[in-house]
């Protein structure tokens, strides 16, 4: 099967989108979406502001593609590591370690997730949430065969639990790099307790 090959303006157009994507999630997690105008973002990434319109129509589908993007980085990452056919008290260990990856490296993405969403427009909610639940089954997936008397409800709690802890990242990264990592152990041993401890 041939394949069209890509261009060089094609290759340059995606890095651009994908540094206005990393922009937008500095600027959003830090100043928030309504406080950041396509002007500013242009302007992080060194273009004018109508340019940015090229990428994107409008600042919601800024917004909505970020957190699409993210969303699908997670589903995809935790069916990778569901997939593994190891024993669930080690599959949660390695999809633990996932989130906390994810979560240390991202925090300006989940401070953006916590209160950006009444500006996501109800299709791209929808599409956020869907992919969010999957993301969750995996977890309760494990859990259930972890807890065999517990309920699916209960597997749901407990997993959304742990991402409760594992979000916290936005108030707690900072530090040293020695500081940081210790956190990050902490959390993840916090986390894997609370997923395995009997009821």
């Amino acid at each position: 099967m041939s394949h069209t090959p890509v261009t060089k303006r094609e290759t340059a157009k995606l890095e651009r989108r994908t540094e206005l994507l990393r922009a937008a999630g500095e600027l959003f997690g830090r100043s928030g979406f309504a406080n950041v105008s396509l002007e500013d973002l242009g302007k992080e990434v060194g273009i004018s502001g109508p340019a940015v319109y090229r990428h994107f129509p409008n600042k919601s589908a800024v917004l909505a593609t970020l957190l699409i993007d993210v969303s699908i980085h997670l589903l995809e990452g935790g069916q990778k590591v569901s997939e593994g056919g190891r024993p669930p008290t080690e599959t949660l260990e390695d999809l633990v370690a996932f989130h906390a990856d994810f979560a240390f490296s991202s925090p300006e993405v989940i401070r953006i997730q916590d209160r950006e969403w009444r500006n996501l427009e109800p299709a791209d909610l929808e599409r956020v949430r869907d992919l969010q639940l999957r993301y969750i089954s995996l977890w309760a997936d494990q859990l259930e065969k972890l807890h065999p008397n517990e309920t699916a409800s209960d597997a749901r709690f407990r997993a959304r639990s742990v991402f409760g802890l594992l979000n916290s990242t936005p108030h707690t990264v900072g530090g040293t790099e020695t500081k940081v990592s210790a956190r990050k152990k902490l959390l993840s041993s916090l986390a894997l307790a609370a997923l395995t401890a009997d009821a």
